[in-house]
């Protein structure tokens, strides 16, 4: 399994001979320290903890939590791993599968139109108040509202995941990785990379 934690650049185009123009997300993928390695032993299960670290952090607390953006454990076999090491984009290669795993951007307090596509109310006479109403809330039994009941309320902000994107250049001058598809999250924010391909 090959896995990384990066930092979202934005959106771009670029242009393929044979697929032609081509919408990717440009992901910076700085070196991670592995920080550490769960056991069966000791822990109950495999594991690696990765950090992605702060670009100010002082070397001699390299391995202070503090001094990281990020940590993340990825379950998986600890092959010929040791904490400290290092891992780059260099263990990624174009045509690679890898699902990505962020924060989703956060858009406040919406409605139930926007929150949930309802289609509002007609825009006929008699309903000039109550365009994006949400409607009937609930019956007369069991008298309150059903958990789970699609109503208004904060929208995003939440953990999401998108399988499937393909890995289609790499800078590897730049520690930047293309991939072919949108990603979680707002321009900054800490996304995992993971791919199941050895």
């Amino acid at each position: 399994m090959k896995f990384i934690l990066g930092r979202k650049l934005g959106m771009s185009t670029i242009y393929d001979e044979k697929k032609g123009a081509l919408n990717v997300t440009l992901v910076e993928c700085e070196p991670n320290v592995i920080t550490q390695l769960r056991k069966n032993e000791k822990d109950g299960y495999e594991a690696v903890q990765i950090g992605l670290i702060k670009r100010k952090a002082k070397s001699e607390k390299r391995k202070a939590k503090e001094n990281y953006f990020k940590i993340k454990e990825f379950k998986t076999e600890a092959k010929d791993l040791k904490v400290g090491d290092m891992l780059d984009i260099n263990q990624f290669q174009v045509g690679d599968k890898v699902k990505v795993s962020g924060t989703t951007k956060a858009k406040g307090f919406q409605g139930v139109v926007k929150r949930h596509g309802f289609k509002g109310s007609p825009k006929s006479h008699g309903h000039k108040h109550d365009l994006r109403a949400p409607g009937s809330i609930g019956a007369t039994f069991p008298e309150h509202v059903i958990k789970g009941k699609r109503m208004a309320g904060r929208m995003g902000g939440v953990r999401a995941s998108v399988k499937n994107l393909e890995v289609v250049e790499i800078d590897k001058e730049n520690n930047i990785l293309f991939l072919c598809g949108a990603v979680p999250g707002v321009k900054g924010r800490i996304v995992e990379i993971m791919s199941n391909a050895n």
